[in-house]
């Protein structure tokens, strides 16, 4: 992995640039590695440079890595000039449902599809998938796809404005709790105690909606890295990880690339 320094931009060169159309819908997908594919999917504002190392990350535990340009500049850091733009963009767009309780961010209908490509590429026992913040939720909803497995939800964020709620169709929400019953499944999911942008109430609301399939870990905030661009405690496995031995964020994300591995590789 290449020394990581979040202030400089992140040219992403040891991924392979690919432009993939599904569903009538072109986007730039970032690929890199060997094995089993996991979708990465970035938080707002875009691919940063934590999002890209997390890439690396699962990368160098022997699975491919696809991780799709969704909104923003890709490899610059959040807070960077015209992330309020990105974000305001994103919210309003058509393919992102950011404010709606029990509604489907239509843009998972082209998640699953690359989820689906990615499985016929590199095969496996199935797919691993991990949003982040604003695209937290959307591995839940990527499981209508059969070949997705794994799914990680890591401080799982909208709808925005609405601690409790659930950014899911209930029909859709249905099947995938059953598909977890048929095949024995588990949602893994990660948050810090005191985030105001996943709070308690979000996982309670996962916890009663899928039971014991919903695996949750809630992280104490002095875990949380202090030197952070963002404050408040947030962002498990790029902002806010203390990438040390022993720290509580850097064991998350350890439970995360074997969850992966377990699944994908091993099929346990």
């Amino acid at each position: 992995m290449p020394p990581f320094d979040p202030s400089k931009r992140d040219k992403l060169e040891d991924f392979e640039h690919r432009e993939i159309e599904l569903l009538g819908k072109a986007r730039r997908v970032y690929v890199a590695g060997q094995g089993p594919a996991v979708i990465v999917m970035s938080e707002m504002p875009g691919i940063s440079p934590y999002v890209a190392r997390f890439a690396r990350w699962v990368r160098d535990a022997g699975l491919t890595v696809y991780m799709p340009s969704l909104f923003g500049r890709d490899g610059v850091m959040p807070g960077v000039p015209g992330t309020m733009v990105t974000l305001a963009r994103t919210c309003i767009s058509r393919e992102f449902r950011a404010f709606a309780a029990n509604k489907s961010s239509p843009v998972t209908q082209w998640l699953r599809a690359l989820a689906a490509l990615a499985h016929k590429e590199c095969g496996g026992h199935g797919v691993g998938a991990i949003g982040m913040c604003f695209t937290g939720n959307f591995a839940l909803n990527m499981m209508l796809e059969k070949s997705v497995v794994a799914p990680v939800l890591s401080q799982p964020s909208l709808p925005m404005h609405d601690a409790a709620g659930l950014a899911i169709h209930p029909d859709e929400l249905a099947r995938v709790k059953q598909r977890l019953e048929e095949d024995d499944l588990t949602v893994r999911a990660f948050r810090f105690e005191g985030d105001t942008f996943c709070p308690a109430a979000k996982f309670a609301a996962y916890e009663e909606a899928l039971g014991d399939r919903f695996v949750g870990t809630v992280l104490p905030d002095s875990a949380a890295n202090p030197d952070a661009p963002l404050k408040t405690p947030h962002s498990v496995v790029t902002l806010h990880l203390i990438d040390e031995a022993g720290q509580p964020t850097a064991q998350a994300r350890d439970e995360i690339l074997e969850f992966f591995r377990a699944r994908l590789i091993d099929g346990v």
